[in-house]
This record gives structure tokens, sequence and C-alpha cells, in this order.
């Protein structure tokens, strides 16, 4: 019995270190450091106001409405296109290592000009081998020829509302 006892409270006391050094102390730590690139909301608002001019040239000159300012992606859809570009760039024979996002037009529909939309690609690197311990790449990422790209995005609502949208 005494043997059980002890076998018990080391296997609870290992559970517990295990549990203690391996998992994430916080979930929220984890999230504590935002990647590069992550800009404030006030810098939001100055990229969206900077962009006035140039939506306001496109409404009134080629669109003759106002034209959207933004598209919307579901997290799951954003989730389900990545996994798919990375496998079809693996298939491609490269190393995706990014998205490119353009900004296009949808096509024009009667007489009325399509809206601005936006479209992500994969980017990417060519595979030159599957060996070897050390990758040096002097390649630039580019574009994946033959990667699909994604535009499955929501119009602005309403199509040209500035940033915040609530």
């Amino acid at each position: 019995m005494k043997k059980l006892l002890l076998l018990l409270l080391g296997l609870a006391l290992g559970i517990a270190i295990c549990y203690l050094f391996i998992n994430p102390k916080d979930t929220k730590e984890a999230l504590a450091k935002p990647p590069a690139g992550v800009i404030t909301p006030s810098e939001a608002k100055t990229l969206d106001a900077a962009f006035n001019s140039r939506h306001q040239l496109i409404s009134d000159s080629i669109v003759k409405r106002p034209d959207n300012r933004s598209s919307w992606y579901s997290l799951q859809d954003m989730r389900d296109y990545l996994s798919y570009a990375e496998g079809q760039a693996r298939d491609l024979g490269y190393t995706m290592d990014g998205v490119r996002i353009y900004l296009g037009a949808h096509a024009n529909e009667g007489n009325q000009v399509g809206y601005t939309t936006m479209f992500l690609v994969p980017t990417g690197t060519k595979k030159v081998s599957e060996g070897g311990m050390i990758t040096i790449n002097m390649q630039d990422s580019g574009d994946i020829p033959g990667g699909s790209g994604f535009n499955n995005g929501g119009n602005g609502y309403p199509p040209n509302a500035n940033y915040p949208n609530n």
C-alpha cells in the first residue's frame, strides 16, 4: 500500500511539473508581444484619411458613385485559404512565405463600373533542394506562378465607409 501511495504521489507530482513547465503560463502573455507591422487605431485613421483624395477621384471620375473602400474576410475563410495556398505552393515546388494584397475591380455590370476589391495571392520562393541543414535563400519572395488567389471578401458596409466602420 505504501508503494502504491508513493507511486500515485510521484505520478501526481510529475503531472504537475509537466503542466507548469510545458504548458504556456497564460494565453494573454503569449499574445502580449504584437507582430511587426501592427499599427494603432490612430495610425489606421491616418492611413485611411490619406486615401480620401484618391477615393474621391475614383468615385467621382471612374465609378460615378461612392466606390468600395474595404473588404471583409471571415477568419475561417482566411485560415482555409492560407492552408489551401500553402498546399498548392508545395505542389508547385514553392515555399509559401506570405500573401500579397492587390487592389482590383469587379467587372462592369451594364452601365455601372464594378466596385474596387482587394484580392490576395500567395508569395514564396522556389524550392531549390529538399535536403541540407543550412538553407541560404538568396531569392526574393514573389508571387507564386500558378498559385490561386483569394477574392471572397465582402464589400465595405456601406461600400464607401471610412475607418473605423462601426
